[in-house]
Order: structure tokens, then sequence, then C-alpha cells
């Protein structure tokens, strides 16, 4: 049976995102063409505008509305911790949490050779600035859990040694291979109590 090519074109595009297999993406399709035209309108605005509508922070890499973030100009934030992690949707995860209050530095990802991301691909050497000014006492290494991670904050941990800045990691309260946007917010929250001196 041939299928229509706008069926065939959207679910090819589908497939493309994370964990989204063919069988996946062919459901998607099909749910999506039985939505009323005026909730395709929308999505396909909203997903128009998701580049358009937003930036990067210069301070962070957070994304956000404005550059800087919200959060790298709210004053009330303690202005001596970065928790460092590896997306932006890890700090929607700590942020729902509400158990912490510095700021952050998005990496952007993790050093991973099989995927040829090595620290000058990511937002490492970035961090070098903001612990120089001597303003920034800790550096919470808040990167998953896994392999590529461990080598990132091992990577932090030795490229930062000459500064004077505490270096913690977040414990172990999330599981070995368990990535932080998936956790709870009370053993995310148990990870952060837990961090210890890197």
């Amino acid at each position: 049976m041939r299928i229509a090519r706008a069926i065939r074109r959207l679910s090819e595009a589908l497939e493309k995102l994370p964990g989204i297999g063919p069988k996946t993406a062919q459901r998607l399709t099909f749910y999506l063409l039985h939505n009323p035209q005026s909730e395709l309108d929308s999505f396909a605005v909203a997903l128009t505008n998701l580049k358009k509508d937003t930036k990067e922070c210069r301070l962070c890499f957070n994304v956000g509305e404005t550059d800087p973030c919200p959060i790298c100009t709210n004053r009330e934030r303690l202005q001596d911790q970065i928790c460092v992690v590896e997306n932006p949707l890890e700090i929607l995860v700590i942020e729902k949490g509400g158990f912490y209050h510095g700021l952050y530095h998005v990496l952007g990802g993790a050093i991973s050779p099989l995927n040829n991301l090595g620290p000058d691909e990511l937002h490492i050497y970035d961090l070098v600035p903001r612990v120089k000014t001597g303003k920034i006492t800790e550096i919470i290494l808040a990167t998953n859990p896994n392999m590529e991670g461990e080598a990132t904050a091992m990577f932090i941990a030795k490229m930062l040694a000459k500064y004077q800045v505490k270096l913690t990691r977040i414990g172990r309260g999330l599981p070995i291979g368990a990535d932080i946007e998936y956790a709870d917010e009370q053993t995310l929250s148990r990870a952060f109590e837990g961090r210890r001196e890197f």
C-alpha cells in the first residue's frame, strides 16, 4: 500500500527525534492527522517559533526568553555557587524541587568520544572565567551518574584544581545510569544534600 507523501514525510521527521522509532513516529503522525486543523496550526506555530522566541544565556548557557537569563540576573540567588549540569532540562527539574538557590552552568552535553563530543564541543572551558572572578566559592558537579557524566566531572575537577574553589559532586541519591531529568524531587534533593568534595 502506498502511503500518502505528507504522512511519510512527517513520520520520517518524527523518527529523527530521540527515543522515537518508526512505529511510534507512525502512531504520532496518525494521532496528529485526527486532530482538528486549529490544533495542528497552533502546534506548527509553536514549533516554528521555538528557536525564534528563545535565547541562550551568554553567562550560564541556559535557554530562556532573555539574555542574560532570569536566574543569572536574580540577585536573591546565591552568587557564590554554580551548579554544573549537562542540559537546560536538568535546571527545570532542580528548580522544581526548590532546594537549590545558586547559579548554574549548562555544558550542552557530556564528554563522549563515541559521539564526537569532547571538551571543545561543550561549554566546559566557559566555566573558567566565571571561577577566575574569585566570587565563586563552590562548584557543584551535577552531571549524570553514568560513564560520560563521570568522565566530564573528572575533567572539570582536573581543570579547576588550580583555583581556590570547593568542588563537590552531587550524592548518590540517583542510581547509576539514571538521568537527572527523570529523577523525582525527593531523590534529587537527597542527592544534593549528600554531595561531597570531589
